[in-house]
Order: structure tokens, then C-alpha cells, then sequence
């Protein structure tokens, strides 16, 4: 699998796809609506993308960032294949992965100087403090963790925190985070978490994770993601995430689509069972009525961006 993620025209998102599904992909734009690509690594880095823009009877023109607006280059191709490989080496991170085309330097908006934020000691802690927050969470984008920054403060009459300073912020504290997960050795709880769902999903029971912002709102959506013939559900909302991150566990949410408590503990047990597969320790006493909770557990996940 290839450490990227690819977004597209039409809104799909991929994660960590294998190289025939990147070819695949490519080679399947141009029409109305989906005409490009968008690839970054993982973790998303500041800067560092290359994307393609295709309309069926031209050419390819793609478009690679090296780590600044200053290093922002532009190509054209009349076939996929060349494509393909610029972004598959890309992907790689292969040298001489661009020697194929011709690149240019491409003209870009040059770079503002952002103002330092204009806050008092206290807000300026505090807001650090929440997006340091959301960061452990580790399911924000950067483009989410901006977003999150320059709203965080804001009340109304007042927006101390531009959009501008906002996405410094976030940048600067992603890739101190980045920095950090650089460190971990080997496979983190919330890795083997996915694991167990993954388990959990092709036995048939849909799994969520970080889904919805509460319980009510997680309750209430979670039988429009059941795939067909899903004979239950497990996940975990937002502010289960959040006390996860703060070292308090995690507690998760289960059922079986039919209603009956009967259907719901078999799930359960199912839950409990994945877990210890994968070496997490659930705590549960066999009543449907009681959430399945994970601890201790050491909440390390690695950002995807």
C-alpha cells in the first residue's frame, strides 16, 4: 500500500491505496465533475502535494509543491502511463521520481506574512490547550485542525484569530505532533483498535470510528452507515475520542440492527472477543445496556491528515 491519500473531484477520499487503485484512478478521470486528483503523504506535511487535472481529449497537466510555495512546479503529459508514473514515484518517494516530464516553475500568489496573534496570555494558553486536544484525538485533518483554531476563541462581536493565523498555528502545532509520532515504536493501541474493527466489519458488524459528535447524534445515524446484511454495529463518538485521548479509556457503543437485547449482547460479546484478539483488555459484565470500555489504553494515533 502507498503512504498517501488520494481526494478527487467527486469527494471520494482514499487512504493508504495500493498502486493498481492509484492507476485506476488516474486513468478513470476526465470526465464531467471528475477531472482531478489531489495526493499527499501521510502524515499530510505542509506544502508537499502533487495533484493532476485531465479532460477527456487533452492532456494531463500536473502540479507538484516541494515544501513551499517558492518550490511549486507544473508539467503537462498526452498519456497516462507518464502520469502514472510521476505519481506512483511520487508516492514512493523514489528518486529522480520527476525526471520524466518537463517540469516548470509555476508563478503562485507569494506568501503573506502572517501578524502574531494578538491575544492575552490566558487565551493564548487556552487555545493551544484545545488544539493540542483535538490533535492527540488524532482524526483531524490540517485543514480541520485550522478550521477548529481560528473558530476556537471567537464569540460574537469578536474573532481574535484570523484564518491567516489560524492555519500558522495549526501547522506549527501538526508538526510538533509529527515530530512526536516520529518517536513511536511498533504498533499503537489505537492501530490495533482498527484492527479489531476491520475484524469486526467483515464478520458483518458495521464499525465507526470517531463517528458523530455525541451519543444522541451516534444513535441516531448509525443505521444509515449499516452495509448490507450488517447484523449490528459498533463505534465510538467525538467525545468518547476525547476522553480516550485524555487517558481515561474508551468506551464503546454496540447493537444489533433488529432491536432485541438478545442480538445486542451477542455483539458485544463479538467486541470483547476482537479485542483480546488484538491484545486490548475490554471490561464488560454481559448487560446489553452497558457500554464496552477499553482500559487502560495508551491512546497514540498516528495523524493521517
Amino acid at each position: 500500500m502507498l503512504e498517501v491519500v488520494v481526494e478527487t473531484e467527486t469527494g471520494e477520499r482514499y487512504v493508504r491505496v495500493a498502486a493498481e487503485e492509484l492507476t485506476r484512478l488516474i486513468r478513470r478521470i476526465g470526465g464531467d465533475g471528475d477531472r482531478f486528483l489531489v495526493v499527499q503523504r501521510i502524515p499530510d506535511l505542509p506544502d508537499l502535494f502533487v495533484q493532476v487535472w485531465h479532460e477527456a481529449g487533452g492532456d494531463y497537466t500536473l502540479e507538484h509543491r516541494d515544501g513551499s510555495p517558492e518550490r511549486h512546479f507544473q508539467a503537462t503529459a498526452d498519456r497516462p502511463g507518464a502520469v502514472i508514473d510521476a505519481l506512483s514515484g511520487w508516492a514512493r518517494q523514489q528518486a529522480g521520481w520527476d525526471a520524466g516530464l518537463p517540469w516548470s516553475p509555476l508563478d503562485v500568489n507569494p506568501t503573506r506574512e502572517v501578524p502574531p496573534l494578538d491575544l492575552a496570555e490566558g487565551e493564548r494558553e487556552e487555545l493551544e490547550r484545545r488544539v493540542r486536544e483535538v490533535l492527540v484525538g488524532g482524526y483531524a485533518s490540517r485543514a480541520s485542525l485550522a478550521e477548529f483554531a481560528e473558530d476556537c476563541l471567537t464569540t460574537e462581536g469578536r474573532r481574535p484569530v484570523s484564518r491567516e493565523q489560524a492555519q500558522a498555528l495549526a501547522d506549527r502545532m501538526w508538526l510538533q505532533r509529527v515530530a512526536e509520532q516520529a518517536t513511536w515504536q511498533g504498533e499503537t493501541d489505537p492501530e490495533r483498535l482498527t484492527r479489531a474493527f476491520d475484524a469486526l466489519q467483515k464478520a458483518g458488524i458495521t464499525t465507526r470510528e470517531n463517528f458523530t459528535c455525541c451519543l444522541s447524534c451516534g444513535q441516531s445515524q448509525i443505521g444509515g452507515e449499516a452495509s448490507p446484511g450488517a447484523r449490528g454495529f459498533v463505534y465510538f463518538h467525538a467525545q468518547c475520542t476525547a476522553s480516550a485521548a485524555a487517558g481515561h479509556g474508551l468506551s464503546l457503543l454496540y447493537g444489533g440492527f433488529d432491536g432485541s437485547p438478545g442480538t445486542t449482547a451477542a455483539i458485544g460479546q463479538e467486541v470483547v472477543a476482537a479485542l483480546e484478539t488484538v491484545g486490548l483488555r475490554a471490561e464488560w459484565d454481559g448487560d446489553p445496556g452497558r457500554a464496552v470500555t477499553i482500559a487502560p489504553l495508551d491512546w497514540r494515533r498516528r495523524l493521517i491528515g
